[in-house]
């Protein structure tokens, strides 16, 4: 029987092109705040009560942490938790404010640091959310807060999630995080880092 994972914050993306999650293994539940695109389920990171306990096998969430308020996110790492099987994981990326800062130290705040799907993004974009998307209205896309790679696993850490892997990836401004509900050995957690880390 396919394993399910939960996407969550899935905009318009599927588990297709998603690294371990993108073959019949898995079943894929889409989850979003934003019902133009088509979410299996509608909710925010911080009310997944439509989500049964200890239901779901991984969380994938890519790019949508930093939308929420800085004492919101131990809410969204227990909702997480909730859900997740005892055997469960999270697999997260967010943008790495450590290396967005760096750039606007050296005086690059409005200046493209890489061309994405949809369109150059500046480290104003990074910082306090991609500026066409506000523009439209889309105002629940609007950063409120920020990680570091230490501060992302201090937040895991602190929610009580048993083993985190992972790292930063400077030239894509970018963090990723595994994170293990249940204790892994450290072989178990290189593994899923293999599995699902780019």
């Amino acid at each position: 029987m396919p394993k399910k994972m939960l996407h969550v914050g899935c905009g318009y993306q599927t588990k297709a092109g998603i690294k371990g999650f993108d073959h019949t293994d898995w079943t894929e539940i889409r989850f979003d705040i934003d019902a133009a695109v088509r979410p299996d389920v509608i909710g925010t990171l911080t009310d997944m009560s439509r989500i049964a306990d200890g239901s779901i096998d991984a969380i994938y969430s890519s790019h949508n942490i930093e939308h929420l308020y800085p004492h919101e996110v131990p809410v969204a790492l227990e909702e997480f938790k909730r859900v997740l099987r005892p055997d469960g994981f999270v697999v997260i990326t967010a943008p790495d404010i450590q290396t967005v800062c760096e750039a606007v130290v050296n005086d690059r705040l409005l200046e493209p640091l890489y061309t994405s799907p949809a369109g150059p993004i500046a480290p104003i974009d990074i910082l306090y959310g991609h500026r066409p998307d506000l523009e439209r209205g889309n105002l629940h896309m609007a950063h409120k807060c920020g990680f570091t790679y230490k501060v992302l696993g201090g937040v895991f850490a602190a929610a009580g999630f048993n083993h985190i892997f992972g790292g930063r990836r400077p030239e894509a401004f970018d963090l990723w995080l595994v994170a293990s509900k249940s204790p892994r050995s450290g072989d178990e957690m290189q593994a899923l880092a293999e599995t699902f880390l780019p």
